[in-house]
Parts: structure tokens; sequence; C-alpha cells
């Protein structure tokens, strides 16, 4: 992909200004390592870092119009940009094959209203010479990143937090707000980032800024809230269509695409169409665990050879400390606590060994209610109707049984002492917005200063009496699906110099995914029966009959070990709102094996090694 950035500053020499420019690109060469270029005019410079995937030798950037009016910084791809292009040939004579300059003419030609024909994901900064005036904007779900800061008289925006602080003349501040949200859900909300000077362009927004003025930011996109009025075969016809044109639209490209594999429904499907559908031959790519209750390398196997890829697998031994600091530092930018981080870095790394663009599943659990807590909310459904007493009793007795430490898909156990974490946040997480990591008592035992602070969501829509389990499926592409797996996969695919895509995104997909009703996607305790029902013949009855297992990594290990003495160090050295006695009494129950409490370990682990690596730079 690709990496941009905007400054303009009155106060600031130009040389000063030219030096931050160069020095926020050469932060994120990472994201675009093939060519670099600059335009400036005045106090207004605009950065571009290129991975070349489409136009290889033309298209270069920051690209300006003609007339000399408009100059664009542009970080995607546009799938629909021959057909918009054709659409745009009697107004502009076009002197490159790429979209870049589709997009710099769809601008110049329509204005915003352009955004709204596009398909693809994108950010991209365009600013007006004539006018003095910045726009920005994200696709619709927000796969590209886009931060921005916002002075008196000066803005900055880049693509990436570190790339951004090299453009800003202030240090940071911390934002208590955020870091509550941080610590409830393990990233960031919508617009927001942890500290109090910077903000992220919304998904599906574009954002207007000029000189002497505040900025303005809109939607072009929501979520569509339509109701399917036709059968259900129909809507299976329609669904098949449809995600086959999304995978054929994300092959094309002037170098070779390739694919994740991990073995479960979502990259498996999208693998068996590249391969039985569009018969391209394919090279998969899978990370393996030596923990076998983590490990689903021997279903990406099966899946390569029902699919006849060219499959290459890689086991994650152990973590490295260097690599996790790097990524939180030059990657990320701010606390991140999803472990899975670090094998998607990994397999992102094979994968960049032999091909620059692969292909994921990345949004099909919330399009067709794949999540295993969507199935704990409808069991939640029945074992409230319990009585009290019988409940309680029930939670007692689970608590007293230690919790295994494998993955819950080997335990019945294990899965027991999650279902009463449901219930013990259960209050907390209605109404749902995305799931939380405690208890709202464990979190004020933990972090007694952030009791009460947070922000309130942005962007979710108002529903007509949905049920409970399709509000989770709505909040969770809205928030949780942009906050933590797209952010997770784009850093880690980048810090590679990879570039992914991700066809369930496709906006025509969504609209359809949402249109169903909530049983066609879950019945009693199974999921994806749409995807099923749709494509069944497209694999294997082992990979649709399998337990849903996700991107796990055995972080309890690492804890017992010397990752758990590396917390308690940090908690003696670092200033934070974490409650160093409470922290270490978890530690001590994950220790101790009486529960698992690696997640939360990990989450505030992140935070305090964040804390510590940002006061010293």
């Amino acid at each position: 992909m690709c990496g941009i950035s905007f400054l303009f500053d009155p106060s600031r020499p130009v040389g000063d200004l030219a030096r931050c420019m160069n020095q926020s690109l050469a932060r994120m060469a990472h994201r675009g390592p093939d060519d670099h270029g600059i335009w400036h005019s005045g106090n207004v410079f605009l950065g571009h870092r290129r991975l070349s995937i489409i136009d290889l030798s033309a298209s270069r950037q920051p690209m300006v119009d003609p007339a000399g009016r408009y100059v664009l910084s542009f970080n995607g791809e546009i799938y629909n940009y021959e057909e918009l292009r054709r659409a745009l040939e009697g107004d502009w004579a076009f002197c490159s094959s790429g979209d870049t300059e589709v997009l710099l003419a769809g601008l110049a030609v329509e204005g915003v209203r352009f955004i709204e024909r596009m398909e693809g994901m994108w950010a991209f900064a365009l600013w007006d010479e004539h006018e003095q005036q910045l726009l920005l904007c994200r696709d619709r779900m927000g796969k590209k990143p886009l931060y921005f800061q916002v002075g008196k008289e000066s803005f900055f925006c880049s693509s990436e937090l570190p790339s951004l602080s090299c453009l800003s003349d202030h240090p940071w501040h911390e934002d208590l707000d955020s870091t509550a949200d941080y610590l409830r859900y393990g990233y960031y909300l919508p617009g927001t980032t942890a500290y109090r000077e910077v903000s992220e362009v919304l998904p599906g927004h574009y954002l207007e800024w000029r000189r002497g003025q505040s900025f303005r930011q809109q939607p072009f996109w929501s979520m569509p809230l339509t109701v399917w009025q036709e059968t259900k075969q129909e809507a299976a016809c329609r669904l098949r269509q449809l995600f086959i044109q999304a995978v054929r639209k994300r092959l094309v490209a002037d170098v070779e695409v390739g694919a994740f594999l991990s073995g479960g429904v979502d990259s498996s499907l999208v693998v068996s169409i590249m391969t039985r559908e569009l018969g391209v031959r394919v090279k998969t790519f899978t990370i393996g665990f030596r923990e076998s209750s983590y490990d689903e390398s021997p279903f990406a196997q099966q899946v390569a050879e029902h699919c006849s890829t060219d499959h290459h697998v890689e086991l994650l031994e152990d973590w490295g400390r260097q690599q996790l600091i790097d990524l939180v530092l030059n990657n990320i930018g701010q606390p991140f606590a999803d472990s899975s981080l670090l094998p998607t870095t990994l397999v992102s790394k094979v994968a960049a060994g032999h091909v620059k663009v692969a292909l994921s599943g990345d949004g099909g659990d919330e399009l067709f209610s794949g999540y295993q807590r969507y199935q704990a909310r409808a069991i939640l459904r029945w074992y409230t109707r319990l009585p009290r007493l019988l409940r309680q009793g029930a939670g007692r007795l689970i608590r007293k049984l230690p919790e295994p430490m494998q993955h819950h898909s080997r335990s019945i156990l294990k899965k027991a002492h999650l279902f009463q974490d449901i219930i013990d946040r259960m209050q907390w997480e209605n109404p749902y917005v995305a799931p939380v990591l405690y208890s709202k008592q464990m979190f004020c035992r933990l972090f007694p200063d952030l009791e009460g602070k947070g922000h309130r969501p942005p962007g979710l829509p108002e529903q007509c009496q949905p049920d409970d389990i399709q509000q989770m499926m709505i909040a969770d592409a809205l928030i949780y699906l942009p906050q933590d797996i797209l952010v997770k996969v784009d850093r880690a695919s980048m810090a590679c110099s990879l570039e992914t895509r991700a066809p369930f995104l496709d906006s025509e997909v969504i609209g359809l995914a949402f249109s169903l009703p909530r049983s066609w996607h879950r019945h009693g305790l199974t999921g994806k029966r749409m995807l099923r029902y749709s494509f069944q013949n497209l694999l294997p009855s082992s990979i649709w009959q399998r337990r849903k297992q996700g991107f796990g990594v055995p972080i309890h290990k690492w804890f017992r070990k010397e990752l758990g003495t590396e917390l308690e160090e940090l908690l003696l050295t670092t200033d934070s709102p974490v409650n160093g006695g409470a922290v270490r009494e978890l530690l001590l129950q994950h220790r101790q094996g009486q529960r698992d409490h690696g997640y939360r370990l990990w989450s505030i682990y992140i935070y305090l090694l964040w804390q510590k690596i940002d006061a010293c730079s």
C-alpha cells in the first residue's frame, strides 16, 4: 500500500517544514519502499510513499492536475477505477493507466460526490491550491488509516501516528478518556487516539479544512440497513454472485496476488473462489503453533490441498520483545491489545517474501455472525430465565474449579469460565458497543482513577427494534472491525510492505449481508449458515463443521515466565493510573493456575510498555 503526509504551518521556516516532511516520510518507509515524492508551495507540503501495485512505471505521487490547482496523495486501491475512468474520459485527458489519476480527475470534475461511486479501500489528501483548502477522506469501513492534528493556524495529517509526530512542533499528551476506552476494549474508539491533540478521520467520512477556518467532517456513507424482500434461495444466488465478483475485483494488479489461509471458513472460502471459480494458481500463507490447541495449520493444509495452492507455512516458536516494541513504536504508535498482531506480522513477512498483495478473510465474522460471543448471547437468553439462586450456585461452582489454560476450542470447562465472564460483564455491555475485557467491578479495582471516563462511540445507527445479536453484529462491524481487526492487519502487513485486500468488505456484500434476516445467518448455536447455504460445494465438510477458533496466541504461558516478571517491573517503574497491587493479584491467580488472565494482563502490559517508550521518546 502507501503512506501519505500533509503539513501546513505558517509559523515555521520552510526549511524546517521540509526537514519535518522528509522525516515523516522516512518514518513510514515500510508503507512505500518503491518510491517517494514531495510537493510544496510556500508553507504547504504534501508527501507520499509508494508501494507500486498498479501502473508500476507511472502514477507517481503527489500527483498534480494539468492546471496546477489540485494536488493528490493517495493510499489505497479503487477496484472499479476502469469503469469510473470511462465515465470521465469526456472531461479529462488521461496521461496514465492507474487508479490515482482517476481519483484526481473525479475529484476535480465532480467534487466530493465522486467518492460515493468509488469501490475500494483508501485514505487520501487533496490540496486545492486555488482555494487553499484540504480534503481528507477514508473508505467506508476504515481499512486505510489517516490521523490529523489541528493547531491554531496549522494542520498536519499522516497515515501513521509515528509519522504524524514528526510533523508536530510540540509534544503530545495522553488523553485519559481514551486510556479508559483502551483498557476497557483493548483499542481506541473511532475518531480518537491515545493523545488529546490527535484525532482520526472517521471511516466513511470526508474532512474539509480551509486556511483560517475550523475543519468540518461529514459522512458520505452509513451502514445500509434495508430489508431483503425476496427468497432465501434468491439471496444465496445474489450473495454468490456478489462475493465472487468481489474476489475477482481484488485480483486486479500488475503484480502477483496471494492469500492468507488460516484454515477457517472465511479465508478458506476466499482461496477456494480464487482457485476453483476464477482459475487462479495462488500462493497461500499460514502460521502454525507448537501448542496444538492454538494450531490451525493442519486445517489450512487441508484447504491448500483441496484447492491445489502453492502453500507456505511458518511456525511461531516464540515472540520477540524487540519486534513487539518496534510494532508499537514504529507502526501503531499507541497501545493495542490484540496479541494476534504478532502472528499476523509473521504471516505477512512470509507472504511478502513471495508476493506484494494478499487477500484475506477479514469481515466474514461480523457480516455473517461468526463470533462465539453471538452464540454466548443466544445461550444467555435461556440462562437468564433460570432461577437466580441456581445461576449463582452454578457461577460459584465454575469459579471454584481452576480455569484451564488451553484454547477454549478444546475445553468445555474453559468455555464455562468464559461464559461466566460474559455474565459478569453483561450489565456493562448493555447497550452493546464492543466486548469489554473486564467486569465493571474489576475495572474499577484495577483502574480506580479512570472510573466514569471514556468516549461515547460515534456512528452507531439507531435501530428499529433489532434483536440483540443483530445489534452486536452491526456494532462489531462499525467499532471492533475497524479499530481492532483492520488496524492489526494494516499495520502488520505494511510493516512488511505487503498490501492486503478483503473481499468481504465490498460495499455490495456488506449491504446484502445486513439486509438478510438474522435467522438466516444464525440458528440456535450455529453461525455463518448463509455462507454455508450459498457456498457449501466449495469447501470440504470438515471445514464447515469445525469449531470456531480464531487467530489466538498462547500468551498465558508467557506470563508464567519472564513476561510476568517484566510486568511486575513495569508496575514499579511506570507512573500510570493502573493499580499495581490489583494487577499483581491477577498475576498471582494466573501463575497459580486459578484463572487465565492472559489477555487482561497483556492489555495492561502493552499499555505500560507504551507509557515507558513514550516517556523516553
